[in-house]
């Protein structure tokens, strides 16, 4: 059965979120190998740490969206902010 528009919406706003996240953990993961390389090892391990962080979330958001897509997640009416 095909998605309605409130669910393509939702599964595409949780996509975007998701991929978000990883495009910021990946920022995250090369500002802590160049703080380690400039002898901040605790301040890159904090990075480290919200960059597996995000990546938890990320995972999380995807698997919400592929639930969508399934159809055991369902939005009954658009949200609009």
């Amino acid at each position: 059965m095909p998605l309605t528009k409130p669910n393509q919406q939702l599964r595409r706003d949780l996509k975007e979120a998701a991929a978000l996240l990883k495009w910021s953990g990946v920022d995250l993961m090369q500002a802590a190998v160049r703080m380690s390389e400039a002898g901040q090892e605790d301040e890159a391990r904090e990075l480290l740490k919200i960059a597996k962080s995000y990546q938890a979330v990320e995972d999380k958001l995807a698997s919400y969206a592929d639930e969508v897509k399934a159809g055991r997640i369902a939005r009954e009416k658009a949200w609009h902010a």
